[in-house]
């Protein structure tokens, strides 16, 4: 057509040429000619204009590109999910519009290549046939209602850039994606679960992942991708450490990893991440101190670590990060003073500091007058002293002001910035006349919520009292501080000079009765800065705190819950209060005297109804008079007692006043304060006296009890369990009900190639233990019981039939066993690494890979295997001999705990006063190798011994008569009374440790040593320590051991030899005879 029509245009030009040549020479018949011409070339081309509109309308009607089938019907079936009242057929939609945007078309077909269905209502699960859409590059079904998993056949999609389900009810796990084309995978605010796919890790052109508010366990992947910016993983349950691999993605600047069960030490190398910009690590248990590394984080803007246990002195580096705005440290154990350095910061505008470790000292207020933009100031129970500066209070930006719990003085201003909402000052010794700004309230703006409380202001009960009527502010001065009206004030609340012997209260709920119990009702729904006492008389509440949740909904004070539980006391966890910080109960008028205090807890606070698909951690403290009695109470975690309640009781002295104080600190948790569903005081009565026996009848009692102890004794002699022994026959048979494998001992003989001294690994309490190689390739160790042992057929059998009860990570399993003629053998799964002697005191090329944080591995895995020995198992047991040669090391030097052959049985909660001592010089508590008196504790004392020996390399055992003290444990008490306790730490380890926590493992060894055995931690308590969950209350028994145990230790040592440590063992302990009457008369049998 074109060409066609440029000819035409090149005659009529030509033709236009002529004819004025022919007007110049003025040819006329030359000019009619040319003329005619002309309107035939006009026609002509005019001809051609009809030709081609013509053949364009044929063009037009004719086939058009269309989608494949499989891609049409992909469509249709995503289209359906929103319209399932319209037939499958009838679907019809458009291509190139908003939502459906087709490409890559030739003559035939064109091919889906954007798919965005957000937020149409669509229901149901995603249609398998969604893979077939092959030529996708974007495809999101955000904010739906799509349940069910997420297609297999996604993985069909290799062209695609960007995917995004966020904000929908998918379940299941995640197929493993591996579209090396992906760029944007956003699958956040879901019900997903399982662990995360390693396929991820195959993702290398990801830029961003959002996977936060889904319920993923397991291990965080070691992602390295390179071009990753965002990594978005909170509010899941993932667990273990955070890997060292994420310090190498060197363009990431978003990591959110809070609200996990992530623990141990944050590692160095997440310092490599210079472009960070935000890093959450909130509410999870980190423990330890932040990694010098950080330094190099000059680009961090928002830094969270509000809610884990981390430790050691407030990091000067954090002046490098020049451009930060928020930084959280809330709920940490974190080391005053605050750095002069940090003041520098000047761009903060959230600054939150709480729980700092004194060590019995205050600090004053730092100077922060060059955060001129601070909108958020916290800086609660800090052991801040002095007054407060003016210039806080002149902060044109500041909203949100809390001091709390800190040892504060002075008087407050008359003026304060108009830009202050909140206000807490709570238990301080702020003192002088209450200002106008806070007494004359009415119509006054901004509304503010102002919490003085238990301070020592000049306050007059009619003054209080008048204060009362405002829900929003507390001057409570409390009943145990020294202000010279807090007498009058709580005493005011007594009617009638009353006097109670008893106290209940349904928090948050109506009057109900329980148990023949009449509750009082609490349902004043005021709490965020409130002081409420109860009309009725005799107790009140205090609460503080802004109410917020992490979606930043309005959170009620009083919630409740009409779930049927069928426990005994359902009604009174139907209902509870809750406080963000701080909630304490006040009981008034009290008769003197030793009450029983009851706590009710319920977690019906935090559910699934909420946005996010997991239940969120809540922990406090809870102390009563003052005195801690639930260190990180997690109302979740614990454990219900035998009537299906959740409760704390606890006796306690009340002196007309009683004080219940729940109280948020961290350590895991973060966003959700105490809660509490019921309070029940009783008086504990008083003794009863009962009349003493008559000779008489004492006589007739002793008579009937011999008679039927001889009864009982003829009985069990006719039965057989008395005056026989059962045949070998008869107790080999029991080896038949043992799970494992039975060996013959062909096998055994040709595994350790005919007992090879090449194979022998060492030399235990019963025998030798062998190396061998079963023919599928398996390594284990062998145990042979020599003849000399002691150990027959019953022994054995009791060995057996206890360690194969035992199934624990740090218990080594017992794989089979073999019993043929006199041949008695145990088959045990082999440690690569030998035992934890052969570690410390053995050659330096292991001794070497103990660093720091492997160390606290260790002891931290003697302690769980411990504490499932004492509390989880079925079985009770105390395992009498705990010492470096029985605890051994696999491959990944994890600690596993060996011999149970003489563990004692702990049969419920039973005091053994044994005959033979089972136990090794230097580990032995003084009350079981000195009186045979056996518990738990026992087995916690010899854990303490072995920690110090992990902690300083040195052997307990030793013995050095020209020294000043005589073993390990001995030294530790010098050094400990001389505040040295940290000399004791390997020199090997160098520096390559955290102070704060070798000095707290240091610290719970010396009390796990403690002469009284009263005295000394649960292995459960010594775990949740270790973890950096809790912390134990150290006594002021801080005495070096007795001199009975300390000429005990002298004698064991004079009279036996130091000799070569076990290599490998798996042998029993050794035995000792108890004193009868000498400290002295000791024998030890190796």
């Amino acid at each position: 057509f074109f060409f066609t029509l440029f000819l035409l245009s090149l005659v009529i030009i030509y033709m236009h040429v002529l004819k004025y040549r022919s007007y110049m020479r003025k040819e006329e018949m030359n000019m009619v000619s040319i003329d005619k011409l002309y309107k035939l070339v006009l026609l002509l081309l005019l001809a051609t204009n009809i030709s081609v509109v013509k053949s364009s309308s044929n063009l037009a009607n004719g086939p058009q590109p269309r989608l494949p089938d499989v891609e049409d019907r992909a469509v249709k079936a995503l289209l359906k999910l929103g319209r399932e009242q319209e037939k499958f057929s009838n679907i019809s939609y458009q291509c190139d519009n908003k939502t459906i945007i087709c490409g890559n078309c030739n003559r035939t077909f064109c091919h889906v290549t954007e798919l965005d269905l957000s937020g149409q209502s669509l229901h149901g699960r995603i249609p398998q046939e969604v893979g077939n859409l092959s030529r996708l590059r974007i495809l999101d079904l955000s904010g739906n209602n799509l349940r069910g998993e997420i297609p297999i056949s996604i993985i069909n999609l290799q062209f695609i850039t960007d995917i995004d389900l966020s904000d929908n009810s998918l379940s299941g796990k995640l197929p493993p994606l591996q579209m090396e084309s992906l760029q944007f995978l956003d699958l956040s605010h879901n019900k997903l679960n399982g662990s995360l796919p390693k396929s991820f890790l195959n993702l290398t052109s990801l830029e961003e992942l959002w996977l936060h508010q889904n319920c993923f366990s397991g291990d965080l992947l070691p992602f390295q991708m390179n071009n990753l910016q965002i990594l978005s993983i909170y509010f899941n349950l993932l667990n273990g450490s955070i890997p060292e691999e994420l310090g190498n993605i060197s363009n990431l600047e978003i990591l959110y990893l809070d609200n996990n069960e992530l623990s141990g030490h944050i590692p160095q190398q997440l310092g490599n991440l210079t472009q960070l910009q935000q890093l959450y690590l909130s509410t999870n248990y980190f423990v330890g101190e932040l990694p010098p590394s950080f330094m190099k984080l000059v680009n961090l803007a928002w830094f969270y670590a509000q809610g884990n246990s981390l430790s050691g002195k407030i990091p000067t580096f954090i002046a490098n990060w020049t451009q930060l705005r928020t930084l959280d440290l809330l709920g940490n154990n974190f080391e005053g003073p605050w750095p002069k350095e940090i003041s520098s910061l000047e761009n903060l505008d959230y600054l939150a500091l709480s729980n700092v470790v004194t060590r019995g000292r205050a600090y004053d207020f730092p100077d922060l007058s060059r955060m001129t933009g601070l909108e958020d100031l916290t800086l609660r129970k800090c052991s801040l002293r002095g007054p407060i500066p003016g210039y806080i209070w002149e902060l044109k930006n500041l909203q949100n002001l809390d001091l709390s719990f800190n040892e504060l003085s002075g008087q407050l201003p008359n003026s304060i910035s108009t830009s202050l909402t909140s206000i807490f000052l709570r238990e301080n010794k702020l003192n002088g006349l209450l200002p106008g700004w806070l007494t004359k309230r009415k119509n006054v703006k901004p509304h503010r919520y102002v919490d003085v409380s238990e301070n020592l202001f000049k306050l007059t009960t009619s003054e209080f009292n008048a204060s009362s009527d405002d829900p929003d502010v507390n001057y409570f001065p409390g009943c145990s501080s020294n202000s010279p009206h807090t007498k009058d004030i709580c005493d005011d609340y007594c009617h009638n000079n009353l006097k109670y012997d008893e106290l209940f209260i349904n928090c948050g709920g109506k009057e109900v009765a329980s148990d023949n119990k009449h509750y009082s009702a609490d349902q004043n729904p005021n709490g965020s800065s409130t002081f409420y006492h109860s009309e009725t008389g005799g107790w009140g509440y205090s609460s503080m705190g802004l109410t917020k949740s992490l979606d930043n909904r309005p959170v009620s004070l009083i919630i409740k819950d009409t779930c049927n539980l069928s426990n005994t006391a359902a009604v009174l966890v139907e209902t509870a209060r809750v406080a963000p910080i701080s909630l304490k109960y006040y009981g008034f008028c009290f008769s003197n005297g030793t009450y029983t205090v009851q706590l009710y807890f319920a977690e019906i606070g935090l559910s699934k109804k909420q946005a996010y698909p997991i239940t969120p951690k809540r922990v406090f403290d809870i102390d009563i008079q003052g005195e801690n009695v639930r260190k990180n109470y997690n109302i979740e975690a614990e454990k219900e007692n035998a009537n299906g309640d959740k409760m704390v009781e606890h006796n306690t002295s009340i002196k007309s006043y009683l004080e219940i104080h729940l109280y948020w600190s961290g350590n895991g948790s973060a966003n959700y304060g105490p809660l509490i569903s019921a309070i029940s005081v009783t008086k504990v009565p008083p003794p009863k006296h009962h009349p003493k026996l008559s000779p008489a009848l004492k006589a007739v009692i002793a008579v009937s009890s011999l008679f039927f102890l001889a009864l009982l004794l003829l009985l069990l002699r006719k039965l057989g369990y008395l005056g026989g022994k059962r045949s070998s026959k008869e107790e080999l048979k029991a080896t038949e009900l043992f799970p494992g494998g039975v060996y013959t001992f062909r096998q055994i003989k040709d595994a350790t190639q005919n007992f090879n001294v090449v194979n022998k690994l060492g030399e235990g309490g019963f025998g030798p233990v062998y190396k061998g190689v079963l023919p599928d390739g398996t390594t284990i160790a062998v145990k042979q019981l020599s003849g000399k042992s002691k150990q027959g057929i019953r022994e054995f059998v009791n060995e057996i039939g206890t360690i194969s009860a035992l199934q624990h990570p740090n218990l080594v399993k017992l794989m089979g066993c073999c019993a043929e003629d006199n041949e008695l053998l145990l088959i045990y799964e082999y440690m690569e690494n030998n035992s934890l002697d052969h570690a410390l005191f053995g050659p330096e090329e292991i001794k070497s890979r103990l660093n720091w944080s492997t160390r606290v591995k260790i002891i931290l895995g003697i302690a769980k295997g411990l504490t499932y020995l004492h509390e989880v198992s079925k079985l009770k047991i105390i395992h009498r001999d705990i010492k470096p040669t029985n605890i051994l090391l696999d491959k990944e030097l994890n600690a596993k705990i060996t011999d149970f052959g003489y563990a004692k049985l702990n049969e419920g909660e039973h005091t053994h006063v044994i005959t033979r001592i089972a136990g090794t010089t230097g580990y032995m508590a003084p009350e079981y190798a000195m009186r045979g008196y056996l518990t738990p504790k026992a087995d916690v004392y010899s854990f303490g011994v072995v920690t110090l020996e992990i902690v300083s390399g040195r052997n307990s055992a030793s013995y050095r008569p020209s020294d000043q003290t005589v073993y390990l444990l001995d030294l530790a008490y010098v050094l400990q009374e001389q505040g040295n306790l940290m000399d004791l730490v390997d020199p090997k380890l160098g520096t390559d440790y955290s102070w704060t926590e070798a000095n707290s493992i240091l610290e719970l060894a010396m009390m796990c040593t403690n002469p009284s055995p009263t005295l000394r931690p649960t292995m459960p308590e010594v775990v949740k320590v270790i973890e950096g969950k809790t912390k134990i209350k150290t006594t002021s028994s801080t005495v070096r051991h007795s001199t009975d145990e300390i000429a005990l230790t002298k004698a064991m040592a004079a009279l036996s030899q130091p000799s070569p440590s076990e290599s490998y063992s798996t042998a029993g302990p050794s035995e000792a005879t108890p004193p009868l009457s000498n400290s002295n008369n000791i024998t030890n049998e190796i």
